[in-house]
């Protein structure tokens, strides 16, 4: 009869999944300043851990104030990129001569630096949270493309032949098996798009805006406050793990059958 394997309590949270990033997080820090300490760096290069510490306590309410058009504007960028990106999938992935002509040009777009060509969008739309958005859509719609145009094509033949055999409709096969087969693509390509719509949103505050994170990091480079502009990167950073681990709780929800979300279980006889 099996019986569940019992285990000390420290060791059980020591082997957590969130304690192994923290762990590694807070080695991390103890270098950082340790590192600036030894090496005597001096504080307009590299500002100590405490020295970070400082300044979200001084400006947290600033900070947090100021994430909240960088939150919109990533936010509203991801999803332009989720409901363009994966239509564009389907049809590409669908049609051999739609990606004849289409997919060459999304490549082609990609190569072009996206701060380079921010300036036209607030010529274009002012300085609102508009630049922002497209900034953020235009380097988060390319991972969710090439990622569902993977996941569609990759559907094997034999099912769809085992979809018509069935009497199934085209649009009965696509939500039934192509859909279903290339979610767990899609949830890839939405977790990469996420995070590139966070830097997105920043370049379009670097340009041209009077809020946000990104005009944050601008203003202290300028003026050499060094703790205040690695407290806005590393609220940048949570920013994006955050919202990486919404998606990916999505996707666990949605595709729960996947292997990639099933969890080995060791049990003792």
């Amino acid at each position: 009869m099996a019986s569940p394997r019992h285990r000390n309590p420290v060791l059980a949270v020591i082997d957590a999944p969130w304690a192994r990033p923290v762990g590694l997080l807070v080695i991390l820090i103890a270098i950082w300043d340790i590192s600036v300490r030894i090496f005597q760096i001096p504080a307009y290069l590299i500002p100590t851990p405490w020295d970070v510490m400082i300044a979200f306590r001084n400006d947290g309410a600033m900070l947090a104030r100021e994430a909240v058009p960088t939150t919109i504007a990533t936010l509203a960028g991801f999803a332009l990129s989720a409901a363009i990106g994966i239509p564009l999938a389907m049809l590409i992935a669908g049609s051999r001569t739609i990606e004849a002509y289409l997919y060459p040009l999304l490549v082609f777009s990609q190569s072009i630096p996206k701060v380079a060509i921010a300036p036209l969008f607030v010529v274009w739309f002012g300085f609102g949270i508009v630049p922002k958005v497209i900034s953020a859509f235009l380097l988060g719609v390319f991972p969710v493309v090439v990622a569902g145009v993977q996941g569609f094509k990759s559907v094997e033949a034999d099912m769809r032949d085992l979809a018509r055999s069935m009497k199934a409709s085209r649009l009965q096969t696509f939500a039934m098996v192509s859909l279903p087969h290339a979610m767990p693509a899609i949830f890839a390509g939405l977790k990469v798009s996420v995070t590139l719509a966070v830097v997105g949103a920043v370049v379009g505050e670097f340009v041209g805006s009077n809020s946000g994170l990104g005009f944050v990091l601008q203003r202290s480079i300028g003026n050499f406050e060094l703790p205040t502009m690695f407290a806005a990167l590393i609220l940048l950073a949570l920013i994006g793990v955050v919202l990486f681990w919404v998606i990916d709780l999505v996707e666990r929800l949605v595709v729960p059958w996947h292997a990639s979300q099933r969890h080995d279980v060791f049990v003792t006889v």
